[in-house]
Order: structure tokens, then sequence, then C-alpha cells
């Protein structure tokens, strides 16, 4: 049986210390402003991306890696005697798990697998957490494949957003509800359904109130945590991130909580103080 090379896309959150560690691949996406382009996580950050916002005004478009991509960063591995499991952003928010197909279908049957996340940012990474403890156990990339499928329905990715301003500017709510969103101190929660990001609630008032909000939300679920990991993501926010963390620590059996930053391509949607919580339901 072929060794696993695991693959996923610029979007998953994790450590870079992580991925290198277990020799993760990531293909980038991509962050336009005008007539620059630059690869998330590599050419940018979420820091320079907020101050481009800042003095532009506006939010940049992102865009997909080709198949031509995809096939640079597979092809070596492929050569070298790797069987690849790709692990990317859901299809109904991006192209790019659609152009990874079109890329596994350049190479010999079962050498390449593209799974569709049906999730996005660190809950990506979090499949990809089980994907890598199965390749060390030597599993075929079929059986991490239906492994890795058998958790995706049960992901659950929540997140509060601290301001409307990003979802005004990407044509998500008009200037009349940012402006009374900002005046009433409203934060939107949002959860990821089927594959994309939908809107469940309003959180009015504190910063404060809309971060407990979001810990009673995820501990409603505390005795159908998986108690291996558990995630919270941020965007500009390691203060409250690590705030998030203790009260979980304290309140859940999980073994391992970790922080994880959002990347440009979600952040860019999301907007600075976003701050999530990533786990897999039971």
């Amino acid at each position: 049986m072929a060794p696993i090379k695991i693959f996923t896309d610029s979007t998953n959150d994790l450590n870079p210390h992580y991925l290198k560690e277990n020799e993760i691949g990531v293909v980038p996406l991509y962050v336009v402003f005008g007539d620059d382009s630059y690869r998330d996580g590599v050419d940018i950050t979420p820091e320079v991306l907020y101050r481009k916002v800042e003095q532009s005004g506006k939010l940049p478009k992102t865009a997909a890696p080709s198949p031509a991509d995809f096939e640079k960063a597979f092809r070596p591995h492929i050569e070298q005697g790797f069987d690849i499991v790709y692990i990317g952003l859901s299809s109904e928010v991006s192209s790019t798990y659609q152009n990874a197909v079109l890329t596994s279908d350049l190479f010999p049957e079962g050498r390449v697998t593209v799974i569709n996340s049906r999730n996005l940012a660190t809950g990506i990474g979090i499949l990809i957490c089980k994907a890598v403890e199965a390749a060390k156990q030597e599993r075929s990339a079929a059986e991490i494949e239906a492994m890795v499928k058998s958790f995706i329905p049960k992901v659950s990715t929540e997140f509060i957003i601290d301001t409307l301003d990003y979802l005004h500017k990407g044509g998500r709510c008009t200037s009349l509800q940012a402006f009374f969103g900002s005046l009433l101190k409203i934060r939107p929660v949002v959860q990821v359904k089927d594959g994309s990001m939908i809107l469940t609630s309003k959180v009015r008032g504190k910063r404060e109130k809309a971060l407990e909000q979001l810990v009673d939300n995820a501990l409603a679920f505390k005795h159908e945590m998986d108690p291996d990991v558990l995630f919270v993501t941020h965007s500009m926010a390691q203060e409250e991130a690590e705030l998030v963390r203790a009260r979980l620590l304290q309140e859940t059996g999980v073994k391992r909580i970790e922080i994880t930053e959002t990347g440009c391509v979600v952040s860019s949607h999301c907007g600075p103080q976003t701050v999530g919580i990533v786990f897999i339901k039971s």
C-alpha cells in the first residue's frame, strides 16, 4: 500500500508548526486587491489585509487555486510514490474543490482522493487532524476517505462577528442594517450548515455577552463533544480566544483545546475580532 500524503488548502487555519510537523501540503487560495494578487498565508496575512481594507474602503476578491496550481503541488508527491488525500474548502462557497477534482483526473485512478469538507476554516482543520491520525495508523486512502466523510456531518462550526462592516462591504447586509446594527451593538452569530455560512441569531449588547452566548451554545453539546480535540478560532482576537478556551477547559472533558487564527480568505468576509468554536459531535 502506498504511503499517504495529506493535502489541504490555505483556509484550514491549522498552526504552521502542526502543518510542518505532519508534512501536510497546503495549496493557497488567492486574495486580490485591484491588480495585485496575493497567495493566502504566503504573501499576505490578516493584519496586512485589514490594513489594506482600511486604506481602500473595499474588500478584496478571493480566487480558488487553478487546476495547474493543484497539479504543481500534487505531481512531485505522486512521482515519489505517495497517494494523496486532499480535504478542502466547501464546494458551496468556492470552486476550489471542483478544481482539485479536475486535477485528480490527470492522475491514475485512486492516486488522488478529493474530499469536500462542506466546511471552512478550522472546520476543515479538525477533519485534517482526524485524517493525519488515520494516516499514521497506515490506513489506506479509501479508509481515510470513509472515516473523514463519516465525521463531516458531525462538525460544529459557529462564530460571532464583531462588526457588520465587512458583511456590508461584501454585500451581505444593507447600509441601513449596518448602521442600526452598529448603533445597537448587534453581533451576528453564524454557523456553517450544509457547506454554507448562515446567520442563526443576533446578540445585542456588550461583546462579553456575545462571547458568553457563543460558549453557552457550544456547552449545550458538551456531553456529545469528541473528547480528543476542540478548537477556538479567531481573527485578531487572541485575548478573547484565550478566555473562551479557559472556560471550555474548565467545563468540558475535552483533552486538547487549541487556538487557531483564521486566514485571509475567511477574515475578508467576517472582519477583525471574529471568534469561533469548532468541535466534532459524537
